[in-house]
């Protein structure tokens, strides 16, 4: 089995004429430029067309290469797409040299620590390898109300109801001392995953329903309710990892959303609302699910070339799971899960299409795999839903957000309210 980093993809088997193209239309909006600027870069020679009957018409991959390449200027700054507002202090993850680091530790080094002992360590500064995580005594409101959505519901929405009806149940949800918040903290990321329902009995010889929701490891209890076969060792081992590099991440849009609130003194339930709220989005929490439907095709058998081309014409955007501008060699969670993924020796397809969809990506753009495409990979591979690794990235981020919310509270209130510029009539 090849590594993804190693493997090169011998594309020029493919016919490239063959796959479809954009048009001068696409590929602007791609760009995010006005045609008049799109042929100043074809008359420049930054970029090739093709003229036809019908107008002109781009390699939806050379266009990829094209953005990666305006992403990483020479001399700039890696920083995400979007304008910097502001630069808030934070005190848990760092990203320096293309590595990520909670409180000084490597993540390399925490992704094969227990999640609940990770997690107890960021929300408490504590480190307890017997932490657990125990969801609240009555969890049958949330259920219930899960249960009340309409059949078209996801995971996903199951948890953002029962988000709200646990913090109706608690008594202290409106305290803001940092016990209290980290309590309330564990028990509802336990509560996030206990309202889902389950899909498989659990791991191990002799674990069911029941006792896998009372004393298994969050892995466990969240593979229980995502995939319909039980786990072995490397699969629990992959989906732990996975939300343990989830945790926190600079401060991403659903941070800044969970920052903002707890600035106005919302309760440890409403910056989750908040957190989750800005999370539902495909260029957020929800990227792992494209990357997922793209890897599936390659696994089938589809041609890579062709799949990454149809995702560019369908999108108008990057091909799902690839770049990050702030780790332009490579993002580490990425590596970490897909080495993991490779080494389980169990899902030789779904490494094969990685390594065979990171193969053309590289030739062709440049680009490197980030953790939404590990995410789908992992997902694809333990037989989950396309949706299944938004709910990880919920379920993860949400102890993120706590964490960020116990330093937001310590400073000035309402802080993080900008002042409008008024530009209307």
């Amino acid at each position: 089995m090849v590594n993804w980093i190693e493997s090169l993809v011998n594309v020029d088997r493919i016919n490239m004429d063959a796959l479809p193209r954009l048009t001068a239309d696409q590929t602007a909006e791609r760009l995010g430029v006005k045609l008049e600027t799109l042929y100043a870069y074809v008359a420049r020679g930054r970029l090739s067309r093709e003229r036809t009957a019908d107008g002109s018409t781009f390699d939806p991959l050379e266009v990829e290469r094209f953005a990666a390449s305006r992403q990483r200027r020479p001399g700039a700054a890696a920083r995400s797409e979007g304008s910097p507002l502001m630069v808030i202090e934070t005190g848990f993850a760092l990203i320096d040299d293309g590595e990520l680091s909670y409180r000084g530790r490597p993540v390399d080094e925490l992704a094969t620590e227990p999640f609940e002992t990770v997690a107890h360590w960021a929300l408490t500064g504590e480190w307890d390898p017997e932490a657990r995580l125990a969801p609240a005594a009555d969890l049958e409101p949330a259920r219930a109300a899960g249960a009340a959505l309409p059949a078209a519901a996801g995971d996903r929405d199951r948890q953002l109801v029962a988000v709200t009806a646990l913090a109706a149940a608690d008594p202290l949800r409106a305290s803001l001392d940092p016990s209290v918040v980290a309590t309330a903290g564990e028990r509802l990321v336990a509560g996030m995953v206990e309202v889902l329902p389950l899909r498989s009995p659990g791991a191990g010889p002799g674990t069911d329903a029941a006792s896998l929701a009372s004393r298994g490891s969050l892995a466990e209890r969240l593979f229980a309710r995502l995939a319909p076969t039980p786990p072995d060792d490397a699969d629990l081992a992959l989906l732990n990892a996975a939300v343990v590099l989830l945790l926190d991440h600079d401060i991403a849009v659903s941070t800044l959303a969970a920052r903002a609130a707890a600035s106005a003194r919302a309760t440890p339930y409403g910056v989750v609302v908040a957190g989750l709220g800005a999370l539902d989005s495909p260029l957020h929490g929800n990227a792992s699910r494209a990357a997922h439907r793209l890897l599936a095709r390659v696994a089938a058998g589809e041609d890579p070339a062709r799949v990454v081309s149809d995702s560019v014409l369908t999108t108008h955007g990057p091909v799902p799971g690839f770049g990050q501008p702030l780790y332009p060699a490579g993002d580490p969670r990425a590596r970490i899960l897909l080495r993991m993924l490779a080494e389980s020796g169990r899902h030789a397809e779904v490494v094969d299409a990685v390594d065979s969809v990171a193969g053309v990506m590289r030739d062709r753009t440049g680009a490197h795999p980030n953790v939404d495409l590990a995410l789908g990979a992992v997902t694809l591979a333990c037989g989950m839903a396309d949706d299944a690794g938004e709910v990880v990235f919920a379920t993860a981020r949400t102890v993120g957000w706590l964490v960020h919310a116990l330093d937001e509270y310590g400073r000035a209130p309402l802080r993080l309210r900008p002042v409008g510029r008024y530009t209307g009539p």
